[in-house]
């Protein structure tokens, strides 16, 4: 999950991302974007500074450049937390860029804001109200595309917080926009064990097609294998199967293949290691030839699982099925 937090000056923005880090989210902030490049400039921070150098950023990366920054730092295996947005294309980009994104509008009435400027007296902060205006004035709607545009960003959100109170309560709040957003989508255990062979399938030294079969037992991998040259010899890409570097056509003269077949391999594999593979569940990327369905008979197994459809895989089909093996296809999410 990603959530974007943007709203006025001192709405408490920075009360809401410290929330969140707290809830272990990874911080990241557009604003240190800019505050970078000003440091590698010389340049002194101020909130002037910082509005020039994010219009003549977008004008020069896109106005959606310093977003794009900031995604090249995020990872899908963490939840994090982006601060200082204040371009509709920001949203865009981090929107398209995650599997969930939620847009959180931080709010308070202008006294309220006022007041916390005063008492947190950071440079190029407005210093009095007339001033505080002006200045949002221009950060909320802009003829230069370039510019800010925080009415469009507020328009977009998916909540609006307004902190008008405790810090507890605002605590509370935004821990209620967690708490409903906690469901998110998990592979079932067929997508996550094809893909899984599906990674293992990268392990294939064969020129003509990678395959590679997952064994599982109560849910737990007990064995994989992939397609490929025999132990010792060289590999089929390394000119070790003539029959696959001839690139002859498919179906024909399998006998002078060396390669190994995945599901083959895979069993091989659990025999080699002393593993029983009786009551298994296969799974494999490619439909089983006739003699890995003679294999997977006689070891034993349960089921098999496949993705891509053999050719020539009719007869093992019914040969499974007639022995008594669950037989089922899925195809695997891009």
């Amino acid at each position: 999950m990603i959530i974007g937090v943007a709203g006025r000056n001192a709405a408490g923005k920075g009360a809401v991302v410290s929330f969140l880090q707290g809830c272990g989210f990874v911080s990241h902030s557009l604003s240190d974007e800019l505050r970078e490049e000003l440091s590698a400039q010389g340049v002194p921070e101020s909130r002037s500074a910082m509005i020039e150098l994010g219009r003549k950023v977008r004008r020069r990366d896109g106005t959606a450049g310093l977003a794009h920054r900031v995604l090249k730092r995020i990872s899908t295996e963490r939840n994090h937390v982006v601060d200082s947005i204040r371009h509709p294309a920001e949203v865009e980009a981090l929107r398209e860029n995650s599997e969930k994104f939620l847009l959180v509008w931080v709010d308070a009435d202008e006294a309220t804001r006022f007041e916390r400027l005063q008492a947190r007296g950071r440079s190029g902060d407005p210093k009095s109200l007339e001033e505080m205006r002006v200045l949002e004035g221009k950060e909320l709607s802009n003829e230069d595309e370039a510019g800010q545009q925080l009415e469009s960003v507020r328009a977009m959100s998916d909540y609006t917080i307004v902190n008008d109170a405790s810090i507890e309560s605002l605590d509370s709040k935004v821990s209620e926009v967690l708490t409903a957003n906690l469901n998110f989508e998990r592979p079932s255990w067929d997508e996550y064990f094809m893909s899984i062979a599906s990674v293992v399938a990268s392990r294939s030294n064969c020129v003509k097609r990678k395959v590679a079969a997952v064994i599982t037992q109560d849910k737990r991998i007990i064995s994989t294998g992939y397609n490929g040259t025999p132990r010792g010899f060289k590999n089929c890409n390394e000119g070790g199967c003539p029959r696959c570097n001839a690139f002859g056509p498919g179906g024909a003269d399998l006998g002078d293949c060396l390669c190994s077949h995945g599901e083959e391999n895979a069993i091989i594999q659990a025999a080699y290691h002393g593993v029983s593979v009786k009551g298994a569940t296969l799974f494999t990327t490619f439909c089983p030839c006739l003699l890995c369905t003679k294999m997977i008979v006689n070891s034993g197994m349960a089921e098999v699982v496949f993705d891509a459809e053999y050719p020539l895989g009719e007869r093992s089909l019914e040969l499974l099925r007639e022995a008594g093996v669950n037989v089922r296809k899925v195809e695997r999410r891009c």
